[in-house]
């Protein structure tokens, strides 16, 4: 059984349990209180994970953390059909390493101007978080841009999505959480939308479903 040590709020929480419900895997889930008790950085918790972050899975034993390192081990391993990890295609593997790290660099900037506003973290330079999170969106948003003209609906190349998104998802979705408007980012909203409309997509407290589509 997989065990995940998971805060609701947490945007890199989020991206495993879609992942699993994507996957349609059975799991249990840890409630580890990230704010205002921090025991994520219990003596407990750091004989779990020495880092104290979330989030952290133990597969039958098998300890992981960090988020982006769960996408890839969890599409790996449970996705028989090998499309959110395709592992036979070393070019869609690069491209997907490359944006999940750009993912991950979203929790220096659109995540923590969302704990800033919203658990009130001031030392966090918000003006800086928010103005490193408009250049990653005017990234995504051109590159998502150029992906619809060429015929694709995902961040790499494909039907379908991948690990990618998933990475990429929920501080995006989160954004204005931290003060960050989406409304300059028309493919970003578009590509938000058809995210929201994959299969077992689940939602989280800031996140809400897909509305009717035209």
């Amino acid at each position: 059984m997989i065990k995940l040590y998971d805060y609701e709020l947490s945007g890199n929480c989020y991206k495993i349990r879609l992942i699993l419900s994507f996957l349609n895997l059975s799991y249990e889930k840890i409630h580890i209180e990230f704010y205002p008790s921090e025991e994520h950085k219990s003596e407990d918790f750091l004989q779990i994970n020495p880092l104290g972050q979330l989030p952290v899975i133990s597969d039958n034993g098998f300890i992981l953390r960090d988020a982006q390192a769960i996408l890839v081990y969890l599409a790996s391993k449970y996705d028989k059909g090998g499309t959110w990890y395709p592992l036979e295609n070393p070019d869609k593997i690069g491209m997907i390493s490359q944006w999940l790290a750009f993912g991950d660099s979203l929790t220096g900037s659109a995540s923590a101007a969302r704990l800033h506003d919203t658990l009130c973290y001031h030392h966090f330079n918000i003006e800086k978080c928010r103005s490193a999170a408009h250049s990653q969106f005017r990234i995504l948003d051109e590159h998502l841009f150029f992906q619809e003209e060429l015929g694709n609906d995902w961040i790499c190349d494909g039907a379908r999505p991948t690990i990618a998104d998933i990475a990429c998802f929920p501080y995006i979705a989160l954004s204005e959480d931290g003060g960050i408007s989406r409304i300059s980012y028309p493919a970003i909203r578009r590509w938000l939308d058809r995210f929201k409309r994959i299969e077992r997509f689940s939602v989280m407290s800031g996140v809400f479903p897909a509305g009717p589509g035209i």
